[in-house]
């Protein structure tokens, strides 16, 4: 069977967490939107998650408000689903019922209790040491800065790679010229003055 991608969203620090979990056995299917579902089939021991959504593998999303599994047209006017750019706006959109099916791929949940191991200890995650986040910050940093400084550079060097490329083929066509024996104007002006 396919896995079923949580979202693991932890209020308390505010970070959200990737977790992949077998559909057989995460006993999510057939749960709805709002319900609360033990950690223990997800991995998170101790702790208890409330469903706040998903989205199928097409990528339509999930509403609370419409019963089933199926994927149905609605006129909305709210997210999920549709974010409305005109105060009254409303469209129809195609969107997934609030069941948990096969078909979804998504799942969003967020922390309603907390086990006594932390989130990062029980998915795996590894935070980088501070020195490192720092480290990574001055190199961004030092690039931003030197993308300004090297623009400026072709900018004025731009004319020259033009003086070069134009030297190049007045090299090449002297040497085509030599080869088939034409005589330009400055060969001509060299001959008469070796002559007088």
């Amino acid at each position: 069977m396919p896995n079923f991608k949580i979202v693991i969203s932890d209020p308390k620090t505010r970070k959200a967490y990737q977790k992949e979990v077998d559909q057989g056995q995460s006993g999510l299917v057939g749960k709805k939107i709002g319900e609360v579902v033990s950690g223990n089939n997800l991995g998170l021991a101790g702790y208890d998650v409330e469903i706040t959504g998903g989205s199928d593998r097409q990528g339509f999303p999930m509403r609370k408000d419409v019963e089933g599994i199926a994927r149905k047209k609605i006129l909305i006017a709210l997210p999920p689903g549709f974010h409305p750019k005109m105060k009254g706006q409303r469209k129809r959109k195609s969107i997934r019922g609030n069941t948990i099916s096969a078909e979804i791929s998504q799942i969003n949940t967020k922390v309603i209790k907390y086990g006594t191991k932390t989130l990062e200890e029980l998915i795996g995650v590894k935070e980088k040491p501070k020195e490192e986040k720092q480290a990574e910050g001055k190199k961004k940093e030092s690039k931003e800065e030197a993308k300004p400084e090297k623009q400026a550079e072709e900018k004025k060097e731009g004319p020259k790679t033009e003086e070069k490329s134009t030297d190049k083929h007045e090299e090449q066509a002297k040497k085509a010229e030599a080869k088939i024996g034409v005589k330009t104007l400055e060969d001509k002006e060299k001959e008469t003055k070796k002559e007088k």
